[in-house]
């Protein structure tokens, strides 16, 4: 029963994310939406910008927390209402804190019970624990890798609090970079009154963070062309 008890706070998140997802709340934050209510959106953040800053800060905090599967579309709209610079620190403070209590929460169910783990499970602690940075670093900075999967991966692999801090900070800065750069650059469009269409993807502003995201993507390529040529020497 203990056991059970100590995946409450996990299901209880998960619980949230499902019910915030099947409300249709973050649909608000479409590109679309916001282009429709930009003006008046604006307009409240330069009259109430410590209330907007706490607002986005809380929604992004939700949504990672709850491993949602619209960090990305929230991120893209922290750009677009307040600009790559605000935006990155804001996403950023979101996202350590939504991840903390994430793995918290995951670290807490997996934590529980007596009982030693299988013997792969064991050999695949083992072997993280070997290396922890590296393994910790690699799963953070890869884009391919959900965000909130790693989160409950790392809590599984014991990863140490200031470890997983570390590693959410720095992954977080180098993707928050390209993710508002492209909110930002849609914002931007539209203040330049081009509107959403297909030409915005030529727009210097949202094709330059795009590529930088798929070259992030081919990291995992990249380690595993460079490891077979290691081997074969």
């Amino acid at each position: 029963m203990s056991r059970l008890r100590a995946f409450v706070p996990l299901l209880i998140l998960i619980a949230i994310g499902v019910a915030v997802g099947a409300s249709g709340m973050l649909q608000h934050l479409a590109p679309n939406h916001i282009m429709a209510e930009q003006a008046n959106w604006s307009h409240q953040i330069t009259a109430h910008p410590a209330l907007a800053y706490i607002i986005y800060v809380a929604v992004l905090t939700l949504t990672i927390a709850t491993a949602m599967p619209g960090p990305l579309f929230v991120i893209i709209a922290g750009g677009m209402l307040f600009g790559m610079g605000r935006a990155i620190g804001l996403s950023l403070a979101g996202e350590v804190l939504g991840s903390l209590i994430l793995f918290y929460a995951a670290r807490h169910a997996f934590g529980a019970g007596k009982r030693p783990p299988p013997k792969f499970a064991e050999r695949i602690r083992q072997g993280y624990q070997a290396n922890p940075v590296s393994y910790t670093l690699f799963l953070r900075f890869v884009p391919l890798f959900p965000f909130g999967g790693v989160t409950v991966a790392l809590a599984w692999l014991r990863c140490p609090v200031w470890l997983f801090t570390l590693a959410t900070a720095l992954g977080g800065v180098i993707m928050l970079v390209f993710e508002t750069g492209i909110g930002a650059g849609i914002g931007q469009s539209i203040a330049q009154g081009k509107g959403l269409s297909p030409d915005l993807i030529l727009q210097p502003h949202v094709w330059l963070p795009l590529i930088g995201l798929g070259l992030l993507a081919l990291i995992p390529v990249g380690l595993q062309r460079l490891r077979a040529a290691q081997s074969t020497e």
